[in-house]
């Protein structure tokens, strides 16, 4: 039978595949759309098995903030290759990921998967990434979820060049503020906001670590230990948020910044692609310093 024009566009927005796919799968099972749906469904079934043993550590950060900046999420979605996380489509899954995190509190990624893409659609969040897998030819998944919600302040966002992503909760100040806290923390890397956040046991590692080189100095103990209590403080300040120089202006801790807006920052989220898994090594945090000091 004729498979109209029409009849392809409709199967391609419901599964976001190719046109010729649509219309082998629509000749295959003579125009019934249900069946053609389900046809090319157990195609990318298969294809997206064959796929998931790949590496795929490039990929995006999603990131959705609420109109009145008290809501916010971020999702990290993994690709094969950069070249397709560039893509259109790949950066549409990402965003719609993150506002159904923002919206419908999934408690993880296996949540995530099973609700609707959108309040209307049929097809869940797993589906059209077995749409994408098989229209982009990659394997694609969702590595990891935050969601953050402000109780007193509002959110500060910022994504660097798809691949690193901050979410940050700022009390006091205002939406410039939130922003610039964010694009530091983007290219400072702190990994606590507060010294009292550090756990214990880093702090006795780093000291043991710092008082056997401070005793090969050959100077007294009541030296030796003024300059391991320095080397402490200039560790914990590298670390957290407030000690660190801020990137626009190293003249002023980010703690004394905050202070003259009268702000805060209960807690802060950093996402960058790939993080930890096996893959080429970029220096992105520094092109992100580049960028903020160019700002």
């Amino acid at each position: 039978m004729s498979i109209s024009v029409q009849q392809v566009k409709e199967l391609r927005e419901r599964t976001g595949l190719g046109m010729m796919e649509c219309k082998a799968a629509l000749t295959e099972t003579d125009g019934d759309m249900g069946a053609a749906e389900d046809l090319l469904r157990k195609r990318a079934g298969a294809k997206v098995e064959k796929k998931a043993g790949r590496i795929a550590a490039e990929g995006a950060i999603g990131i959705y903030v609420s109109p009145d900046r008290k809501t916010c999420a971020m999702v990290e979605v993994n690709s094969e290759t950069d070249f397709v996380a560039k893509g259109d489509d790949f950066a549409a899954f990402a965003a719609q990921a993150a506002e159904r995190v923002a919206s419908q509190r999934p408690a993880d990624v296996d949540a995530l998967y099973r609700l609707p893409l959108k309040d209307d659609a049929a097809r869940n969040v797993a589906q059209m990434r077995e749409g994408l897998v098989m229209k982009l030819g990659e394997n694609i998944s969702i590595r990891r979820i935050e969601r953050m919600a402000a109780a007193k302040g509002h959110i500060g966002s910022y994504v660097h060049g798809r691949r690193i992503g901050v979410l940050v909760e700022v009390e006091g100040g205002d939406e410039s503020l939130a922003r610039d806290i964010a694009m530091h923390i983007a290219a400072s890397r702190p990994e606590y906001v507060t010294p009292d956040q550090v756990p214990a046991t880093a702090v006795a590692k780093e000291k043991e670590i710092f008082a056997e080189q401070a005793k090969s100095s050959g100077k007294p103990p009541e030296i030796v230990e003024k300059m391991v209590l320095g080397r402490i403080n200039k560790y914990l300040n590298e670390i957290t948020l407030l000690g660190q120089p801020f990137v626009k202006d190293p003249d002023m801790t980010v703690e004394k910044l905050l202070k003259s807006k009268g702000a805060g920052v209960p807690r802060f989220i950093r996402y960058e692609v790939g993080e930890g898994m096996e893959k080429k090594s970029e220096d992105f945090a520094s092109e992100v310093m580049a960028t903020v000091k160019n700002a």
